[in-house]
C-alpha cells in the first residue's frame, strides 16, 4: 500500500513468567481498512491488542500508532493518543449505575468541554448510528447482550475516533444478532472512515467483515493478507493438501474448523502416560486446599 501505517507493530516480543507469548510479530495496519487478527485460544491475540492500546509495555520491539511509539510516551502523551481511538470490549463494559445515555456521555463530559445541550446532541448522534437512541434511558439490565454491545460501541463513538479496537464482537451472540453486528461494523468504517481492528475467533465474522486478516498462533504470526488470500486457502482441495507447507495447512484447519490437521496432532502428541507417571511433577498438595468449618461429630 502507498500510504503509511497507521499502526506498525515491529518485531514484537512480550512473555509472562517465562513463557512466550508474542514472538517477534510484524504488522503494519493501514488507514481506513479492516484488519482482522484471529488465532486459537492462547495464540497471543488479546496481548497484541492490549500493545495497541498501550496496557502493556513490549519485551522488546515497539508499536507506533500515529507514527508514535507509544513505549517512549508518558502518562499524558498516552492519555492523548487513547483520546483518538476507541475500543469495545468483548463485554460491553457498561456501568450499570448510569443509562446508555450517560455511558456514551461519560467521555464528552471527562474529555472535553463542550456544553451539555452539544453533549446531549452527540449522544443522540452516536446512539442513532448504533440504532439505540430511542433506548437512551434504559439501564444496561434493561436491555439485550446485542444491545450492549452497540450502546458500548456508541460509547467508544464519542470522541469522533480515527482508530476503533473491537474485541471479540460476536461473542456470546446469537447468529441474528452477530451478523447485525458484523454489518454495523461494515456500515461505520463506510460512513465515517475509521481504521478498524478486530479481534476474533468467529470465522464467519472475520470473512464478511474484513479488508485483511492476520493469523497467530503460539505468539507467531504465520500470515497476512487480504480475504480473498484467506479464502483460496481455506477453500483449497482436500487432496491436493502437499502442496501446502505445514503452517498453511494448519491455517486452512482453523479456518475450516476442521476435526483433523496439524492442531489436533500437535495436541495429540503431548505423552499422557509418561505425564501420568511422572513423580517429578506435583499437580497437587498433600492436603485439601480448604480446610472445614465443621468438624463431623
Amino acid at each position: 500500500m502507498a500510504e503509511e501505517p497507521l499502526i506498525k507493530i515491529h518485531n514484537l516480543v512480550k512473555s509472562f513468567d517465562g513463557q512466550v507469548v508474542l514472538d517477534g510479530v510484524n504488522l503494519d495496519i493501514f488507514p481506513g481498512e479492516t484488519m482482522v487478527i484471529m488465532g486459537g485460544s492462547g495464540s497471543g491475540k488479546s496481548t497484541i491488542l492490549r500493545h495497541m492500546i498501550g496496557s502493556l509495555i513490549p519485551d522488546s520491539g515497539y508499536v507506533e500508532i500515529f507514527g508514535q511509539n507509544i513505549s517512549d510516551l508518558d502518562e499524558e502523551g498516552l492519555n492523548n493518543v487513547r483520546k483518538k481511538f476507541g475500543i469495545l470490549f468483548q463485554s460491553g463494559a457498561l456501568f450499570n449505575s448510569m443509562s446508555i445515555a450517560e455511558n456514551v456521555a461519560l467521555p464528552l463530559h471527562e474529555h472535553t468541554t463542550l456544553a451539555s445541550n452539544i453533549i446531549d446532541i452527540q449522544v443522540k448522534i452516536k446512539l442513532e448510528l448504533v440504532g439505540l437512541r430511542e433506548h437512551a434511558d434504559k439501564f444496561p439490565a434493561q436491555i439485550s447482550g446485542g444491545m450492549k454491545k452497540r450502546a458500548g460501541l456508541a460509547r467508544a463513538l464519542s470522541l469522533d475516533p480515527r482508530i476503533l479496537f473491537y474485541d471479540e464482537p460476536s461473542a456470546g451472540l446469537d447468529p441474528v444478532t452477530s451478523a447485525e453486528i458484523d454489518q454495523l461494523i461494515i456500515d461505520l468504517t463506510k460512513k465515517l472512515g475509521t481504521t478498524s481492528v478486530v479481534v476474533t475467533h468467529e470465522m464467519d465474522s472475520a470473512f464478511t467483515i474484513a479488508d485483511r486478516m492476520a493469523m497467530l498462533d503460539k505468539g507467531r504470526m504465520l500470515m497476512v493478507a487480504d480475504r480473498a488470500g484467506y479464502e483460496k486457502l481455506r477453500d483449497h482441495p482436500v487432496d491436493q493438501l502437499d502442496e501446502l507447507n505445514e503452517d498453511q495447512q494448519l491455517i486452512r484447519q482453523f479456518l475450516r474448523g476442521d476435526a483433523e490437521g496439524p492442531i489436533t496432532e500437535r495436541r495429540a502428541e503431548t505423552n499422557y502416560a509418561r505425564d501420568l507417571l511422572d513423580e517429578t511433577r506435583t499437580t497437587f498438595g498433600e492436603g485439601p486446599s480448604i480446610e472445614p468449618t465443621r468438624v463431623a461429630r
